[in-house]
C-alpha cells in the first residue's frame, strides 16, 4: 500500500483525498502547513508527495527545493489555473508533474500512478542482478546507464529527474529516429493524449539545459522529437 503525503491547508480537501484515495488502496497523510510537512517528511518514510503551492507559512517551492536537497520522491505540485510561471519554476526544481485546482480525482489518480510507476521502473531496474543488465546506450557526450538509472554528460555524472531520464532513455534508444509526441508522451510519461502536454514541453527544455550541446534533440514540428550526434549526418 503507497503512502501518500498532503500538504495543503485546504482540510476539506484533506478529507475528500483520504476517503477517495483510501477506497483506491492508498494511505494518506496530511499536514496543513509546510512546517509540519517537512518534519513528518523527515521522519517518515513516504512513496509521493502531493504538495500545494501556496501554504501559510513557507512557500510550496521552497518545501519542494527542501525536499529535493534529501530525496527523489515523486512530487506533485498542486497549484491555481493562475500559476503558470511557478508551474514552470516547481517542473524547473524537480517536481514531477503539476494538477490546476480545482481538478477530477481520476485526473489526480492517474497522474499519481504515472508517477509511481516510474519511481518503481527505476528503484526495479537498480535492484536487478549482474546477470541481467540492461548496459548502457551512448549517443554524441552522453552515456545513459541503464542499470545504475545514471547519466554522464561530457563525462560529469548529472541528476535528472525521473521524468527526465524516461525521455532521454527513450529519445536515445531510438537515436537517428522520430519518436512522435503522443509515443513520448505515452511511455515516457505514462499520460494518454487526452493529458495537456504543457509538462512534456518544460521537461523537454530543462533537459536540453543540462546536456548543452553533447547532443542534438530536433523538434519535428507538429510531430515529435529525434536525438542525434552532432556529428551525425543531419544533425
Amino acid at each position: 500500500m503507497n503512502k501518500i503525503l498532503l500538504i495543503d491547508d485546504d482540510p476539506e480537501l484533506g478529507e475528500l483525498l483520504g476517503t477517495y484515495l483510501g477506497g483506491e488502496g492508498y494511505t494518506l497523510h496530511t499536514e496543513c502547513n509546510a512546517s509540519e510537512g517537512l518534519k513528518i517528511f523527515r521522519n517518515e518514510s513516504f512513496d509521493l508527495i502531493l504538495l500545494d503551492i501556496i501554504l501559510p507559512d513557507i512557500s510550496g517551492l521552497s518545501v519542494l527545493d527542501i525536499i529535493r536537497s534529501k530525496s527523489n520522491v515523486p512530487v506533485i505540485m498542486l497549484t491555481g489555473k493562475g500559476d503558470e510561471v511557478d508551474r514552470v519554476v516547481g517542473l524547473e526544481m524537480g517536481a514531477d508533474d503539476y494538477i490546476c485546482k480545482p481538478f477530477q480525482l481520476r485526473e489526480l489518480l492517474a497522474r499519481m500512478r504515472a508517477a509511481l510507476r516510474r519511481c518503481a521502473m527505476i528503484t526495479e531496474d537498480s535492484k536487478k542482478p549482474a546477470g541481467s543488465s540492461r548496459g548502457k546506450i551512448a549517443v554524441g557526450g552522453i552515456e545513459v546507464n541503464l542499470d545504475a538509472q545514471s547519466i554522464l554528460v561530457d563525462g560529469e555524472d548529472t541528476h535528472f529527474t525521473a521524468a527526465e531520464f524516461s525521455i532521454i532513455e527513450h529519445l536515445s534508444a531510438s537515436c537517428g529516429t522520430l519518436v512522435e509526441r503522443d509515443e513520448l508522451m505515452e511511455i515516457a510519461l505514462g499520460r494518454t493524449v487526452d493529458f495537456d502536454d504543457y509538462v512534456l514541453n518544460v521537461h523537454m527544455s530543462n533537459l536540453r539545459r543540462k546536456i548543452g550541446e553533447s547532443v542534438s534533440i530536433k523538434t519535428i514540428r507538429g510531430r515529435g522529437y529525434m536525438m542525434t550526434a552532432k556529428n551525425q549526418v543531419g544533425a
